[in-house]
């Protein structure tokens, strides 16, 4: 049999057997057209099926994976629709993978590639502000300054570090740029201070629900995971800070992950007295915390914020980027750092990489001197997308339980069943993707919850309701049941 690693050639047809290998894994769910469609796309976009090479024809697949002929000629096509196969008589069906210039085409974020005219619900990255392009013209002109250099600051340019340290000043935080970390995003941030705080086997105290990347940074790292459950139901309680300090005592935690501005997903934030509460279980328990804050500037009302949660506990290490309000694409983040473990951070941070590019500092300056207008071009599309997107869930599904929130960039979802894995597969016959409740839930559960972003335009959303509608009905039929042996959620940004 010819194995994955001998599938080097571009002009070669392959074995059916050959392709059949790479896609060894998990039974086909149905549809098993999209099914297979979807794992041929991903095998095509990681090079494991190369590009150019001839693919089996529908009968040899068809008889190397023991389906329909049905089931292999529908997953063609759908791949033909796509731009990933190309057919042309007497020459058979060559793999091709196409350029999506403003698209989204990689499996770590994508459940499987990305089909034109599906809408996208597995992330709350938007596009970018409209300063973007010419933030990025005006630092192109200033990196030529720093061409004679190397290039490497690991530390960040001093420039944006005082921009950065200036915010947290203004915020009721003093800060000083010695203890800003410029850093590949906010997870970047976390990474550093999640493997300079725990070794394999210490606890760690994470919100369920939480973001799902820092659940799967934390696994990497070996660490065990203490759910902390919060309550969207009971207003300046959410956090329960009491039972976080009966967890904290009863685990042993040595740290915590916290997003107390605009929680990812439920978008909920942490009044001051919570804060002062939360605090206070934390210093007691000696746990230094890892305090995301890169929702913090989507506020969907223009607003007073709570002091930094940072201010309660003088030990905390404080993430932050510029992801949400300019662009995910800049990847620059950083960690504000007590000034007793910058020397710790920084050692486990060059073990990483060495610093963020200047190209993308250098804009991040440009942005943030005008954050102002990115901040009201933010909070006025998406505010327009959430009105569109509760309002369509209101008329369409008035069983699910939904509250408008406060800030962030999604919906948390109530439904009336536990079925939401269900809804993930059902939504995809009518061109949805989503990611389902259970994947924000370290230690499992919340297959009752649904996270429904409002990123993209209202235009788009508007239409989104009654699509679920029509799976949500799916699933009450009976239709879209998930079984053993279903793959892995992917990674969720």
């Amino acid at each position: 049999m010819t194995g994955p690693a001998s599938l080097t050639h571009s002009a070669r047809t392959l074995s059916a057997s050959a392709v059949a290998k790479v896609l060894t894994g998990t039974p086909l769910e149905p549809p098993m057209y999209a099914a297979l469609a979807g794992r041929l796309r991903r095998a095509f976009i990681e090079g494991r099926l190369p590009a150019g090479a001839r693919m089996p024809s529908e009968r040899e697949l068809m008889t190397a994976l023991e389906v329909s002929r049905t089931t292999v000629t529908r997953a063609y096509q759908e791949l033909r629709d796509s731009g990933h196969l190309r057919t042309t008589q007497g020459s058979g069906s060559r793999i091709f993978v196409p350029d999506v210039p403003g698209g989204r085409v990689d499996h770590l974020l994508s459940p499987s590639g990305t089909i034109e005219d599906e809408i996208d619900l597995t992330t709350t990255a938007p596009s970018a502000a409209p300063l973007v392009p010419e933030a990025f013209q005006i630092a192109a002109e200033k990196v030529v300054d720093y061409l004679p250099g190397t290039g490497y600051y690991p530390s960040g340019l001093p420039v944006l570090r005082e921009m950065v340290a200036a915010r947290f000043t203004q915020r009721g935080l003093p800060t000083d740029p010695d203890q800003i970390l410029i850093t590949s995003g906010a997870l970047g941030g976390a990474a550093i201070a999640a493997q300079a705080l725990l070794a394999p086997g210490d606890r760690v105290l994470v919100e369920k629900p939480c973001y799902p990347n820092i659940i799967e940074t934390l696994k990497g790292l070996r660490a065990r995971i203490v759910p902390h459950a919060i309550d969207m139901n009971d207003s300046g309680q959410e956090w329960d800070a009491e039972g976080m300090a009966a967890l904290l005592r009863l685990t042993g935690a040595r740290s915590a992950y916290l997003v107390p501005d605009f929680q990812n997903p439920t978008g909920i934030l942490m009044d001051d007295a919570q804060r002062e509460r939360v605090g206070a279980a934390l210093r007691q328990a000696r746990v230094v915390p890892i305090i995301d804050e890169s929702p913090m500037e989507l506020a969907l009302q223009e607003r007073a914020m709570p002091l930094p949660l940072a201010a309660y506990v003088p030990d905390s290490i404080t993430v932050g980027s510029v992801s949400k309000v300019y662009w995910c694409g800049l990847r620059i983040g950083w960690m504000r750092l007590p000034k007793s473990r910058i020397a710790s951070m920084a050692q486990v941070r060059l073990r990483l990489d060495l610093g963020a590019p200047v190209l993308e500092q250098l804009a991040a300056v440009e942005l943030m001197a005008r954050h102002e207008e990115s901040l009201e071009y933010r909070r006025a599309r998406e505010n327009a997308s959430m009105k569109a997107l509760l309002a369509g869930i209101q008329r369409d599904l008035p069983d699910w339980k939904v509250a408008r929130p406060p800030g962030g960039g999604s919906l948390w979802c109530q439904l009336p069943d536990a079925r939401s894995t269900a809804l993930v597969a059902a939504a995809r016959k009518y061109g949805v993707v989503l990611a389902s409740g259970p994947t924000f839930a370290p230690g499992g559960g919340l297959d009752d919850w649904l996270r429904l972003p409002f990123v993209l335009s209202e235009e788009v959303l508007a239409g989104v309701p009654a699509r679920l509608a029509q799976a949500w009905a799916d699933t009450s039929a009976g239709q879209h049941r998930v079984g053993w042996g279903q793959a892995a959620a992917p990674i969720i940004a």
